[in-house]
């Protein structure tokens, strides 16, 4: 059955959501040249890796969106980023009491002055205190437990969140009123609710993390008003979420050196260089399938670089169970650490292990050909500044690095053209 509309006669306060009372005040066309921006463009949250990943700060009348798993730290993220706002904001919840929220803020040690709390689950009566408040910034926490009266089907229902969402988009760009949405995640991860809930936002931010692990990666996948696919990094402790201004550095805090299976590679998440630690295991499998297990790749990218390196470099992982493991729990995606995955696995196989003082860096085509990358010269500075002796990286890369750097790099790097040649510094 598909859910259908059921709409009760709109009450005098959801009139005045949706309608002006005044016909003048409707907004008319305008050449772009003559609209002004009078307002601070950005509002810093005081935590500068959420600033980060929002672009600079809150756009005013923006609605960001921030999905998570459960007890990830989304509503303690946002409390923290209220009270170091210095500003008027008001935290909506409709899970918990006010007297609940408090224990956590206490928690926290969050004591703001203008940190308004509210337990209310109705669309009408939020924005109605809202009006009065005037708050700098809104958070709904969360989008699947708050109804509007417009409505008669049950909360959390999609009509039901759709319709919600819809009248805090209208409203935050009315009143120019900053609009946080924390939203439940399914299980294959994605946000709750219709996909039109992304398109409706102006930011969707994910909140990542290994509950087994400590480190917390905010992770922007749509922004109107920054870069998409920067993060911000966070360490969760008992006084709450503590950012991370190195995390490279801290990744590899215990890492062991010159081990067969272990590659630093270097990645870039948005602009941002990271360098992280990559762990593969080859072993003899006694199963007529070999197992590919990962943690942290994609599982997929795994098998069709198993594939390179058999045709490519003449290795043989029939009847090897392979194992891959991201160091720290965090999720990597970008097609730069192809070139990590693929030494990780190779110098397990071989039992030899790379240079400890060696970062990696590339994407493998289906050739074994290793193509350029993106911000090479940002992966190869972040290499150099945490100690490493050398980089290989994609030869077209370097060639651009020589040509526009010349002999400002003290490090060595190593131009690759194909897997081969990688396969040499074992």
């Amino acid at each position: 059955m598909e859910e259908s509309f059921s709409e009760a006669a709109p009450s005098e306060t959801s009139r005045w959501l949706t309608q002006s009372k005044d016909k003048s005040n409707k907004p008319k066309p305008q050449p772009i040249s003559e609209i002004s921006v009078t307002h601070a463009l950005h509002i810093k949250t005081g935590l500068s890796e959420l600033d980060r990943v929002l672009g600079g700060g809150v756009v005013p009348g923006s609605v960001i969106l921030i999905g998570g798993d459960p007890g990830i730290g989304k509503s303690t993220l946002l409390l923290q980023a209220l009270d170091s706002m210095k500003k008027r904001v008001l935290y909506v919840s409709g899970e918990e009491s006010s007297a609940q929220i408090k224990l956590r803020a206490d928690r926290l040690r969050i004591s703001a002055k203008d940190l308004y709390l509210l337990a209310e689950t109705t669309l009408e009566d939020i924005l109605t205190h809202a009006e009065i408040l005037k708050p700098a910034a809104i958070v709904i926490d969360s989008i699947q437990t708050v109804y509007t009266n417009q409505i008669t089907s049950s909360p959390g229902s999609v009509s039901q969140i759709r319709e919600v969402a819809a009248q805090l988009m209208f409203y935050a760009k009315k009143s120019n009123i900053a609009i946080f949405i924390i939203g439940h995640v399914t299980k294959d991860g994605a946000i709750a609710g219709p996909r039109l809930l992304e398109h409706i936002v102006d930011t969707v931010l994910y909140f990542e993390g290994d509950k087994s692990h400590a480190y917390r990666l905010i992770r922007s996948v749509k922004n109107r008003f920054g870069s998409v696919h920067e993060i911000g990094v966070f360490e969760m402790k008992g006084v709450g979420l503590v950012e991370v201004s190195n995390p490279s550095s801290l990744f590899l805090s215990e890492r062991s050196k010159s081990v067969p299976g272990s590659v630093i590679v270097a990645c870039a998440e948005g602009e941002r260089p990271l360098l992280v630690e990559l762990q593969a295991l080859s072993a003899d499998s006694y199963l007529p399938l070999p197992r590919r297990t990962t943690s942290g790749v994609d599982p997929n990218r795994v098998s069709l670089l198993i594939a390179v390196l058999e045709k490519r470099a003449g290795l043989r992982f029939l009847g090897q169970d392979i194992f891959v493991n991201v160091v720290s729990g965090i999720e990597m995606s970008e097609p730069a650490i192809d070139l990590g995955l693929a030494l990780s696995m190779a110098t397990s196989l071989r039992d030899k292990p790379l240079d400890a003082n060696t970062a990696v860096f590339g994407e493998i085509d289906l050739l074994g050909e290793i193509r350029p990358v993106q911000y090479a010269l940002q992966r190869v500075k972040e290499a150099q500044k945490l100690g490493f002796l050398r980089v290989l990286l994609p030869a077209r890369n370097l060639e651009i690095l020589k040509r526009e750097e010349g002999e400002a790099l003290t490090i060595a790097c190593v131009g690759v053209a194909n897997i081969g040649e990688a396969l040499k510094y074992i």
